[in-house]
C-alpha cells in the first residue's frame, strides 16, 4: 500500500508543476525617468524571475514595447563595450514621453544568453582580438542563445496585441511574431558608437543582421 501511494504522489506532483509564466506581484516603481508599475513575473520553466515596466494606460495595439536583454555590466555599470546601459535609459525615457509604453526586462539573457562568466570571458577574448561572434564560438558557446517566448507570455498577460518594438535586432521581431505577437513597426534605438563599442556594434550589424545605419556615417575612431 505504501508502494501505491508513493507512486501517485508523484503522479499528482507531475499534474500540478506549473509552466509558462505566472504574473506575481505589481507594485508601483518611482523612477529618475517617470512613476512605472513593476509587474513581477515567474517562469516556470526556467526559474527565472521577470520584471515588466509598465507606463500609463497601455491599451492592447500598437504599444510602444522594448524587450530589454539583462546586461549587468551595461546596466548597472556604465560598460562601454556595448550600448545596452544607453538603450535601456532610452527606452524608458521613449515610454514616458510617449505617454505609455513597457519594457521587458530580462533576466537570463546576460552576454546574449550564455552567462555572466562566459560573457566576461568573451569579453577578454575580444580584447585578444576576436570579435563577439568569434569569441562564442571559441568558447564553445552559441552565438545567440537568447529565447523570447517569456516575453511574449508577459505581454499576451498584458493583454498587448501589437506593439512597437524598440529594437535594432530582427530576431526579437520574428520571435515576438513567432508566438503570436504582431510587430507593427520596428522602432530604431540607435546609440551614437564610442571608440570602445564600434568593433562591437559594426560586428553587430554585418554578422548578426542588427539594423545600426547610423555607422555607416562614423568614420575610424581612435
Amino acid at each position: 500500500m505504501t508502494e501505491k501511494i508513493g507512486v501517485l504522489g508523484k503522479k499528482s506532483a507531475q499534474r500540478t508543476q506549473r509552466s509558462g509564466v505566472e504574473r506575481v506581484v505589481n507594485a508601483p516603481l518611482p523612477t529618475v525617468y517617470g512613476e512605472f508599475r513593476a509587474i513581477g513575473y515567474l517562469d516556470h520553466d526556467r526559474g527565472d524571475e521577470q520584471v515588466a515596466l509598465v507606463y500609463g494606460e497601455i491599451g492592447t495595439d500598437r504599444v510602444l514595447t522594448r524587450l530589454h536583454s539583462e546586461c549587468l555590466t551595461g546596466d548597472a555599470f556604465g560598460s562601454q563595450h556595448c550600448e545596452c546601459g544607453d538603450q535601456l535609459a532610452a527606452a524608458l525615457r521613449a515610454v514616458v514621453a510617449e505617454g505609455s509604453g513597457i519594457v521587458v526586462y530580462l533576466r537570463g539573457h546576460e552576454g546574449r544568453g550564455i552567462g555572466l562568466l562566459a560573457k566576461l570571458r568573451a569579453m577578454a577574448l575580444q580584447a585578444e582580438g576576436l570579435d563577439t561572434v568569434e569569441a562564442n564560438l571559441a568558447l564553445g558557446l552559441p552565438v545567440d542563445a537568447r529565447d523570447y517566448g517569456v516575453a511574449a507570455g508577459m505581454l499576451h498577460d498584458l493583454n498587448v496585441r501589437s506593439v512597437r518594438l524598440m529594437s535594432n535586432n530582427p530576431r526579437k521581431r520574428e520571435a515576438l511574431v513567432e508566438h503570436g505577437i504582431e510587430v507593427a513597426e520596428q522602432v530604431p534605438l540607435l546609440i551614437p558608437p564610442c571608440e570602445n563599442n564600434i568593433t562591437y556594434l559594426r560586428t553587430k550589424r554585418e554578422r548578426l543582421d542588427h539594423h545600426l545605419p547610423h555607422l555607416d556615417a562614423v568614420g575610424q575612431l581612435s
